[in-house]
């Protein structure tokens, strides 16, 4: 069974900093790209950033590049996105989710990320 577990969500005032953590198991990690994606309250669900299978390539969006960082960690089958210099804007639900991307071009597509986890809340206050 795919699962993803995101972890590392809060409350944190603005300037401040997160780590937000992605379990995966149930697949073959490095055979697949990474996403983080966000919804805020009344709005679309956007892709953050995503990393690519073997090559770990990177993608961010262009609200949080400069401010978060996306990193893989193989042996523990875990994504991580540290968000620093966080602005209220950056509140929602995160959610990251599994697909595929060979780390060229746009990373985070959502039609291509077919398994997604239950999401973790971050509340960044003004």
């Amino acid at each position: 069974e795919v699962q993803l577990v995101e972890s590392g969500g809060g409350l944190v005032k603005a300037g401040g900093s997160l780590r937000l953590s992605c379990v995966v198991s149930g697949f073959s990690f490095a055979d697949y790209a990474i996403g983080w994606f966000r919804q805020a309250p009344g709005k679309a669900r956007e892709g953050v950033s995503c990393i690519s299978n073997r090559r770990n390539g990177t993608y961010y969006g262009a609200l949080v590049k400069g401010r978060f960082t996306i990193s893989r960690h193989a042996a523990k089958n875990t994504v991580y996105l540290q968000m620093a210099m966080l602005k209220p804007e950056d509140t929602g639900v995160y959610y990251c989710a599994a697909g595929f991307w060979d780390g060229f071009g746009v990373g985070c597509i959502e039609g291509e990320y077919l398994d997604w986890g239950q999401g973790t809340q971050v509340t960044v206050s003004s």
